[in-house]
């Protein structure tokens, strides 16, 4: 088990460091593709979303509008653009899809191989931290070891509970006293009864 995670491990160091295909050298042929898409470009978001309702028409929509400026040369007139022209731009579209699509694949296993390469960095950090602690309490041979272990102590964020700032409570307001019923005036002759204790 141990010399199969050590092979592992030899395999993944080979492949990082291969030299015929680097990081830069994959944003570098990225950059170029993207000088070759056409319309390629960043939109912001509220011209992105003013686009979205008009290039979202039902394609059955798209093709027999298609079909109307092939059939009425007023029509085509009007719209400035012939069958044949709207025909080629509706078939791009649907090829240019298949790109956006197979590049958020890419993106995804891009991000699921920096996540697995992390991950890889985590374990050996973490490993190093653990044994570093269990050699500083050893003995005093691996006293050289005590500042890395503080910096490391310091700089770790795992296992950690972020504090919550406590937020001042609002003094509990005492309920506004109730309003006392005035006495009923009594009807001339009688005396007011004496109020009970």
């Amino acid at each position: 088990m141990l010399h199969e995670t050590a092979v592992s491990q030899t395999n993944t160091a080979v492949a990082a460091a291969d030299p015929a295909v680097t990081p830069e050298s994959v944003v570098e042929q990225l950059r170029a593709l993207q000088a070759q898409i056409p319309s390629y470009g960043q939109l912001t978001v509220p011209t992105a979303q003013t686009l979205r309702s008009v290039s979202s028409v039902n394609p059955e929509f798209a093709q027999a509008a298609i079909h109307a400026v092939g059939a009425s040369p007023t029509v085509q007139a009007t719209v400035g653009r012939t069958a044949d022209d709207l025909q080629t731009s509706a078939q791009m579209v649907d090829r240019w899809s298949i790109v956006r699509d197979e590049l958020k694949v890419t993106l995804d296993g891009v991000t699921s191989a920096v996540l697995l390469m992390k991950h890889s960095i985590g374990q050996s950090t973490l490993l190093t931290y653990t044994v570093c602690k269990k050699l500083v309490k050893s003995g005093p041979e691996h006293a050289g070891l005590l500042p890395h272990v503080d910096l490391m102590r310091k700089a770790n964020r795992m296992g950690r509970k972020r504090k919550v700032s406590a937020s001042p409570q609002p003094a509990p307001q005492a309920p506004a006293p109730s309003p006392t019923p005035e006495p009923s005036p009594s009807p001339a002759g009688k005396p007011a009864p004496a109020p009970q204790v």
